[in-house]
């Protein structure tokens, strides 16, 4: 379901280009929906090849398990592998050489992080990673920084821990199994609503896009950098993502009648959850739209250049 964005990748349009000497932001090419109901998703390279890792939610129309489950889809052939990690939810996914590892939280609202790992992509071990009695614990996002671990947390409670929700804190680790929760000062950010953090790290720096709420409502995906995960910094450019026609767009073939009816009448007010990765060169993109209120669809989107100077761009 998935070859022609794999083939998308040779035929790109290039980078904003900037004017009156000033720089411009990156270019953001939306190539659309690919599926309904699913919306958290990290797309990963794995053994030369690149996959979305799906979090299914009960209510997946194809979802027949009466449970959530976690999956991998390969982009090329669009064929998923064996569930894995049953009832868990809010998954991410890391690949480092031959192992595949996915973290998830062991309720919506829970309060203990699973990982999750796998060379095969279908023999899963599971270790427990990091309990916060307490807390109330969503989206994770996990990225290497020099000779450690970080692993982004959003957390809805208790309101003491994170102001208004949801905020996001940081854990480390030094081999992706025991993770240790960092000082109450790396934060980001207690004042606001900040949700669905996607951590990455290039040079000396986290950026760390996440979803900010604003009037409306609406939702967008803004982006900030920082060197010690405390103090950080907007982009001049934000937001990154925000609702347009071209969330719109069908790219996935395989979609119904019924299904493409749903997407031309669906309101659009969010761009969520946006997660990326490189391939062969691209920044390969996926994020969710909708109505923030249960009408959500995944879409797929590409700049045509690589992750680090991606992120470089959007700090002139």
């Amino acid at each position: 379901m998935l070859a022609a964005f794999v083939a998308s990748l040779i035929a790109l349009t290039g980078p904003a280009r900037a004017t009156d000497d000033a720089p411009a932001a990156p270019s953001i090419r939306k190539l659309g929906t690919v599926d309904l109901d699913m919306v958290e998703a990290t797309p990963v390279v794995f053994k030369g090849q690149l996959y979305r890792f799906e979090y299914v939610r009960p209510g997946y129309v194809p979802n027949k398990t009466g449970e959530s489950y976690f999956r991998f889809v390969d982009a090329e052939t669009g064929k998923a592998t064996p569930p894995f990690a049953g009832t868990f939810d809010l998954g991410c996914a890391f690949a480092e050489g031959g192992t595949m590892w996915a973290f998830g939280v062991d309720n919506w609202d829970g309060e203990t992080i699973a990982a999750f790992r796998s060379t095969d992509l279908e023999h899963w071990e599971r270790r427990p990673a990091l309990k916060l009695p307490g807390w109330g614990l969503f989206n994770t996002s996990v990225c290497k920084a020099g000779g450690r671990y970080v692993m982004a947390i959003e957390v809805g409670r208790p309101p003491e821990v994170v102001g208004v929700p949801f905020t996001t804190r940081f854990a480390e680790s030094k081999d992706l199994l025991a993770w240790t929760l960092l000082p109450e000062a790396c934060v980001y950010t207690k004042e606001r609503y900040s949700a669905c953090p996607t951590l990455r790290f290039h040079d000396g720096w986290f950026y760390m896009l996440y979803l900010e709420a604003r009037p409306g409502p609406t939702y967008e995906t803004h982006l900030v950098r920082s060197r010690d995960l405390a103090r950080w910094e907007p982009s001049r450019f934000n937001p990154v993502l925000k609702a347009s026609p071209e969330d719109k767009q069908v790219a996935n073939p395989n979609l119904t009648e019924d299904q493409r009816a749903k997407v031309r009448q669906a309101a659009d007010r969010n761009n969520s959850d946006m997660d990326l990765c490189e391939f062969r060169g691209k920044t390969i993109i996926t994020y969710s739209w909708g109505n923030q209120q249960g009408t959500e669809f995944l879409a797929q989107a590409i700049h045509d250049g690589p992750e680090a100077a991606f992120f470089k761009a959007f700090f002139p």
